[in-house]
């Protein structure tokens, strides 16, 4: 967020101030359970249904340091909290809302706006990642899209994005224009509409004809002419006689005309036409939702003229998003799907046809909560369930709530029913859903997830979770140092530090990096895919498997004749001219790479043939993070410089030159040549500028027994865990075979529990370990971290005497990762 001071703020919303006018605001907040971001944030406190933000102003200033505070009731707060900053309106959700239209007007790159009854979510994660190779993307998090939601995800615009995609939800009338005011969307998506929400609303027309406010002034909205309902009140509404429309369909006056679709084994294919432009698209997806969802993607990419092999190839890349409908692994072999974020007629049919993708099973179960928001009479609303389940062929159905119990004699299937969630969990029989797919399908108020969470096959409770906001943060961080024109490579090998893989890759793809490095051509293979597009240098390429390198556009790193010999020989059978290549120096490392009297024969082989074109010279400094070892640094930096322009003058062209890593990003400046390499410190490790760098990797487990002992008991494996004084253990199940080193083991480890760290006692075992936790307050299933902002990394790799790498990348893959946005 922009900095502002609280005058301009106070300006903004016409408010009174309290306090010191000239203080600087560069957040917002208004969950007091959630760190605060930035150097001085600003608290909102929001007046809603069960909580009062005012409530918790004396938590947030004695304990968080928030001196700025948003308010509506002033009391005694000025007196309580003399050094705090108060400003005061009558509304602070409205007042939060001018602030965002304030924030927005500072800038003027294109601006999507989404809204609609379903698919917001899908549509604005699509766009994000088919567009992110062109544009720097500020978008929602996650579903943040009513009132609150909308302002704070406006607020995160700052100069470096070119391209902002919000959604935009209401639940009654009014409240769209306080949305428009906030987004001021360039461009509109309408995705389509439905009955969620109903109750609030006269009928479908008037609730289209609210969502349609938040368009009025944009340049272009797009839409499926093929939803008669949308269609027929867009052209009625004179508030949009200066939109231009954009239409898809297989209408026959659609813009973007859908010719045909053709279903396939994992997908359609669509042929479209666009003013005379005729392309096929593939989607793998064969449901209808997302290919509605996807067509609206294409609309727009075809709206900012992305090049067409770009936007073909992209499309068929889609990843699905975890948003609301989930799949997951079930229990007994089953498919769980869990949507149990609402419950209403259109998205019950885009459950049942996901449901249908899912071919491991033709025993399709489904459990349905009462619909809550439908418009419809009961009887006729589940006479409409009645009819949709048997047109979809579900097997099976079990209906939880009073209202869908009074309309059971309209189900002619399998089927029972229960008057709420808590009975049927207290009956349900795990083993009967064995080999199913299972449609968890229910309104909010009946807490679905916890059926979920009983039919979910049970992953490991040790996870890492890793923190793409933090990644992202020193991602930034490491690029500030860099001079203008200096590219970025980042590593993501050994499954990127233990953090994984794709998912690392992915927000670097969205944050522009440059290039990525993997260790081995397996690594480079999925990524690619995964879909990630950016080019990849394999550091260690093996003969046999320069063929796969080539299929998957990899790029190899070249040390040896060797190599280079036997790469030359597989372009020539694929007919590859002009391929990347990578050289690899030795200059003082002694590893792999060339070497100084090495140099001619290699040029002669490299301007001997047009197979290859050298992409980068790079080298490996040995020490730069050890400040005395600096002088011999300094020798492998002058020599690099020697060799690469040696090279360069040799080949008659300048590629790319890197040699800084991590350490010497941060202390060799003046060597960043034309690109670096950034590995451990995107992680948040350095041994420098720790303080500057977010922490990305949290080890944490739970506690699954208590034990009280006595002197002269013994804990664990050879009875090496004495115990000298009555205590208190803790097992969690976390050992060896996770990648917990042994050498914790013994109190040589201290693990994080309540605020308390606590010692290992006993060797480490292969699925768990013991710590004391004497004289601390726990019960069993209380978190336990091993590793994060406390006790940080680098302390549990002093403790057995490494480095922080193979702490990271030794945590095995059987250990869940759970990636999250704050």
């Amino acid at each position: 967020m922009q900095e502002y001071r609280v005058k301009q703020l106070a300006e903004v919303v016409e408010a009174k101030v309290v306090g010191d006018v000239e203080v600087v605001v560069d957040s917002v907040i208004i969950d007091s359970r959630t760190p605060a971001t930035g150097n001085n944030p600003m608290f909102v406190a929001i007046k809603g249904p069960n909580h009062d933000g005012h409530d918790y102003i004396g938590e947030l200033y004695n304990y968080q340091d928030i001196n700025v505070f948003l308010i509506s009731e002033v009391g005694d707060l000025p007196k309580l909290y003399p050094d705090a900053t108060f400003i005061v309106v009558e509304d602070t959700l409205y007042a939060l809302q001018q602030i965002a239209a304030f924030h927005r007007q500072n800038y003027k790159y294109p601006v999507i706006g989404i809204t609609g009854s379903n698919g917001k979510t899908i549509v604005k994660e699509w766009l994000n990642q088919l567009l992110s190779p062109d544009y720097r993307v500020v978008r929602s998090p996650k579903s943040f899209n009513s009132q609150v939601g909308v302002p704070l995800s406006v607020l995160q615009m700052d100069e470096s994005f070119e391209l902002g995609i919000f959604e935009a939800g209401i639940s009654q009338p009014g409240e769209m224009l306080n949305l428009e005011e906030v987004i001021k969307p360039t461009i509109g998506i309408f995705t389509n509409i439905g009955l969620a929400h109903q109750q609030s609303f006269d009928d479908l027309d008037e609730k289209v004809n609210e969502k349609l406010k938040l368009f009025k002034d944009s340049s272009v909205l797009i839409y499926c002419k093929d939803h008669e309902l949308v269609d027929r009140v867009i052209a009625e509404d004179v508030t949009l006689d200066n939109v231009d429309l954009l239409t898809w369909g297989k209408h026959p006056n659609a813009n973007v005309h859908v010719d045909e679709i053709v279903e396939v084994d994992e997908g359609k294919l669509i042929d479209i036409t666009y003013k005379d432009e005729h392309l096929r698209i593939s989607i793998p997806f064969t449901d209808s939702a997302s290919y509605e969802n996807a067509m609206h993607c294409v609309s727009l990419m075809l709206h900012l003229n992305v090049d067409r092999e770009d936007l073909v190839s992209r499309i068929t890349k889609l990843n699905p998003i975890a948003m609301r409908l989930e799949l997951k692994e079930g229990i007994g072999g089953s498919v769980l799907i869990n949507d149990s974020y609402n419950s209403d007629l259109g998205s019950l049919s885009i459950a049942l046809d996901f449901m249908l993708q899912q071919k491991k099973s033709n025993e399709k179960v489904i459990i349905l909560s009462d619909i809550l928001q439908s418009g419809y009479s009961s009887e006729l609303l589940y006479s409409k369930v009645a009819h949709l389940l048997e047109d979809k062929g579900i097997n099976e159905l079990i209906g939880i709530g009073p209202e869908i119990i009074r309309f059971a004699h309209l189900f002619d299937l399998k089927k029972e029913f229960y008057p709420d969630t808590t009975t049927f969990l207290k009956t349900l029989k795990r083993e009967r859903f064995a080999d199913k797919v299972i449609l968890v399908k229910g309104s909010r108020a009946f807490q679905f997830e916890k059926i979920s969470a009983v039919l979910e096959q049970k992953s490991h409770r040790t996870i890492m979770e890793i923190n793409l906001n933090a990644l992202a943060h020193n991602l930034n961080f490491y690029r500030g140092k860099l001079k203008p024109g200096v590219k970025t490579m980042v590593m993501v090998k050994a499954f990127s530090y233990g953090s994984g893989a794709y998912e690392v890759a992915n927000l670097l793809q969205f944050n522009r990096a440059d290039y990525l490095g993997v260790a081995y051509t397996d690594e480079g293979v999925v990524l690619r895919e995964a879909g990630i597009s950016l080019p990849i240098i394999v550091l260690n390429p093996s003969f046999g498997t320069y063929e796969l390198m080539v299929e998957y556009n990899l790029e190899p790193e070249i040390y040896n004749f060797e190599g280079l010999t036997d790469f030359i020989e597989v372009l020539k059978r694929n007919g590859e001219n002009h391929y990347n290549i990578h050289i690899k120096l030795d200059t003082g490392m002694h590893r792999l790479g060339f070497s100084t009297e090495q140099l001619s024969k290699l040029v002669e082989m490299i301007k001997g043939t047009d197979t290859v074109k050298v992409k980068s010279m790079f080298s490996h400094l040995a020490t730069s993070d050890e400040p005395d070892q600096d002088e011999f640094t300094l020798s492998q930096l002058t020599l690099f410089d020697k060799m690469t322009s040696q090279l360069s003058n040799s080949l008659g062209y300048n590629p790319i030159r890197h040699i800084l890593n991590t350490g010497g990003i941060e202390r060799f400046p003046d060597y960043q040549f034309d690109m670096v390499r950034l590995g451990i410190g995107l992680y948040g490790i350095s041994t420098t500028v720790a303080d500057s760098l977010r922490v990305v990797a949290t080890l944490r487990s739970r506690i699954i027994q208590l034990k009280e002992l006595k002197p002269g008991d013994t804990v664990g494996y050879s009875r090496r865990g004495v115990i000298t004084r009555p205590s208190v253990v803790a097992t969690i199940p976390v050992g060896y075979a996770d990648g917990l080193n042994r050498r914790l083991g013994n109190g040589a480890g201290k693990f994080l529990v309540n605020g308390v760290l606590v010692p290992t006692i006993g060797n480490i075992n292969m699925d768990t370990a013991v710590v004391d936790v004497t004289g601390v307050d726990v019960k069993v299933g209380d978190d336990i971290v091993i590793f994060g902002e406390n006790p940080p990394i680098t302390e549990i790799a002093k403790a057995i005497g490494t480095i922080p790498y193979e702490v990271l990348t030794s945590i095995s893959r059987r250990v869940k990762r759970i990636y999250y946005n704050e």
